[in-house]
């Protein structure tokens, strides 16, 4: 069997709709299991709303806008009597209003961009005469409760999987992806753009001959094209090198998605999902010699500075007090440097928990920080690429090994 993953572009209206739709009946002798994302930018609206809804203020014009863009889609696939009406205004009708914390209330509200997603484009293809089964992924992917940032119990997760295997016998199964839920049965989340990694989950489960990631870009490239118009396709790629790619922030595949395939041996392919005629990147296990300089760019990001307040040493008992803060609100570093009476971290700037750690840390150190900051990471770098980015305006930081160069740049 084989498991596809349509992303928010590939389900953003009716035309990318019906594009899903042409994919699937290209397989007609294959087993499918379809994990789709949210659509179109209905994360980002969704993520306003949270922010509403937290704040106290007028979540509604938001919301309405969002219904809007939805009914939008309806009207073009769907006759006015559709069951499907109903289906999406219960969705919207049940959507919570509040929770203990901010971010439970990110993961009870953003997860309905999925849901929303999942019933029109199943009720879409059953329309279209494919054999579909909905399924809600939370009753399958079990995670703890750690909210925006769910950690799958993988004994749970596979049990609840491999269930699905009867039913794969006789129908496409369609499902979320980036959600699932904790023992209490609270709706998590499995970090921003998880979809792919709830489609490496179910696949790991499965044990599926391949994973398909279908996307809005020919396949994997070293580069981000609307950066840099030259960018190449990779026809294929190792899986450490993909792993790597995506710790460094590449964003075509969420960083988790790998090491479920790789333990499995199952291979990624990433297509393009406009012109399917395209052979697209393979990522599995080989060598590739002589793979050109990737070139990574990760946006708003802050560097902070812990500064010794008494002019000793930086040391160990400092180091472990820094690392236990960032574990604690589950912050990840992108880069860190340390000199002789200051420790500095590159992470991505999410204002609320990087407000919390500097509080933290001042108990400790002088505390300094930068925002709005692009850290720039060239892998596999050759003397052009290394000069020329070490060299660019505004680098407050530069770090190199023998085959990884990282700069922090002002914008």
């Amino acid at each position: 069997m084989m498991v596809f993953k349509f992303g928010g572009a590939s389900v953003r209206n009716a035309n990318a709709i019906r594009q899903v739709a042409n994919i699937i009946r290209k397989y007609p002798n294959e087993k499918l299991l379809i994990v789709v994302s949210a659509m179109g930018k209905s994360t980002n609206s969704l993520e306003r709303i949270v922010e509403l809804m937290w704040t106290d203020r007028d979540y509604h014009p938001e919301l309405k806008a969002i219904r809007a863009y939805h009914e939008d889609v309806l009207r073009e696939l769907f006759t006015p009597d559709h069951p499907v009406w109903n289906m999406v205004a219960d969705a919207f009708a049940s959507l919570p209003k509040s929770a203990v914390s901010v971010d439970a209330l990110y993961d009870q509200v953003v997860s309905r961009g999925e849901i929303l997603s999942s019933i029109i484009v199943s009720e879409f293809l059953l329309s279209v005469g494919l054999l579909v089964k909905w399924i809600d992924g939370r009753k399958y992917i079990a995670t703890d409760s750690t909210f925006r940032e769910g950690k799958v119990d993988w004994t749970m997760t596979q049990d609840n999987i491999r269930k699905l295997q009867t039913v794969l016998d006789e129908k496409i199964i369609l499902t979320q992806g980036f959600i699932g839920a904790d023992s209490d049965g609270m709706t998590t989340t499995l970090g921003r753009e998880g979809s792919d990694y709830s489609a490496a989950i179910f696949a790991a489960c499965l044990d599926a001959a391949s994973l398909t990631i279908w996307k809005d870009v020919p396949g994997v490239m070293n580069a981000d094209p609307k950066r840099l118009p030259d960018a190449k396709v990779f026809e294929e790629l190792p899986f450490r090198e993909a792993a790597e790619m995506t710790y460094y922030g590449a964003s075509v595949i969420h960083p988790k998605t790998i090491k479920p395939l790789a333990n499995k041996g199952i291979p990624l392919h990433v297509r393009s999902f406009d012109d399917p005629s395209l052979p697209g990147t393979i990522i599995h296990e080989t060598r590739v010699e002589h793979l050109p300089p990737l070139i990574v760019f990760k946006d708003n990001q802050c560097l902070v500075s812990c500064t010794v307040t008494d002019y000793t040493f930086i040391h160990e008992e400092q180091l472990s007090f820094i690392f236990h803060s960032l574990s604690e609100l589950n912050i990840k570093i992108n880069l860190m440097q340390s000199s002789a009476i200051s420790f500095s971290f590159c992470i991505d700037f999410r204002e609320s928990k990087v407000m919390k750690l500097i509080g933290v840390l001042a108990s400790q150190f002088e505390v300094y920080y930068n925002t709005g900051l692009t850290l720039v990471t060239i892998k596999n770098y050759d003397t052009p690429a290394f000069e020329t980015y070490r060299k660019k305006p505004g680098v407050i930081l530069e770090q190199s090994s023998r085959s990884t160069l990282q700069v922090l740049i002002r914008n």
